[in-house]
């Protein structure tokens, strides 16, 4: 019975000690979320979104965007009223936008947030590495810290370095919490990104608030609502050329 008891102990000693040292690379986390969510997190999402935009006095702009979301690559934002046609399409690494119903520009675009939110479960592997590269995450660097009182990753930066690109992970669910870089302009502000309050959606997560800010100032929050997994949706919903006919909120 001693011995029993003394090998109980070994293991709940050892085993967190365990799991941390199978992650030790940042491809090491990938392949963890991969393999914790790679078959079940959810391939389709809908929700209703509430948009707050906060100008340098503090006044507020709230705006309801109705959000179609296709995992890996695609997502759509309609803007309300509905039949104005007006929105934003992120599909094939591309960003379309629209007003009045027309497609008024195009760029090459890859949203890192999709990339970190949702991608990253159903990507192969190497295509997130060569993608979270190119975003310009220095891959290098992967060490742990807290978060909300949570135990995360962090990948892209140093201890006390709240200005390079970077991107924070919750240890034990693995889902994405936070995102720091500097801004694309002339880098002297930092842009952070959070993802909170996450509840679970078909198999996965979502984040129903998120939140933007500058320099630690926020300009942006989102609130989820009415939130959907595994919607049979329209492939031609994430096509460009049907912008105005196909809509999966009518």
């Amino acid at each position: 019975m001693r011995y029993f008891i003394s090998i109980c102990c070994l293991i709940i000693v050892m085993a967190p000690a365990t799991y941390a040292a199978k992650i030790k690379t940042t491809e090491d986390l990938v392949s963890a979320m991969q393999k914790k969510y790679g078959k079940s997190w959810y391939r389709t999402a809908t929700f209703v979104q509430k948009t707050t935009d906060y100008d340098k006095d503090g006044n507020q702009k709230i705006s309801t965007w109705y959000e179609a979301l296709s995992v890996p690559g695609s997502l759509r934002i309609d803007f309300t009223p509905i039949k104005d046609g007006n929105g934003i399409l992120f599909t094939d690494r591309k960003i379309f936008s629209f007003k009045d119903g027309k497609q008024e520009s195009s760029r090459a675009f890859v949203h890192p947030l999709m990339i970190l939110g949702f991608d990253i479960y159903k990507l192969p592997a190497a295509e997130v590495i060569e993608t979270l590269k190119a975003l310009k995450f220095d891959l290098s660097i992967l060490r742990e810290d807290t978060w909300q009182g949570r135990s995360v990753y962090v990948v892209g930066a140093k201890q006390g370095d709240l200005h390079s690109p970077q991107f924070w992970i919750d240890q034990k669910q693995l889902y994405f919490v936070r995102m720091l870089r500097s801004d694309e302009k002339d880098g002297a502000q930092t842009q952070e990104t959070q993802f909170n309050k996450y509840v679970k959606l078909g198999g996965g997560w979502m984040a129903p608030e998120v939140i933007f800010t500058v320099d630690g100032k926020t300009v942006t929050t989102e609130e989820y609502s009415e939130m959907r997994a595994n919607v049979a949706l329209d492939s031609k919903l994430f096509g460009p050329q049907y912008w105005t006919t196909v809509h999966w909120n009518e």
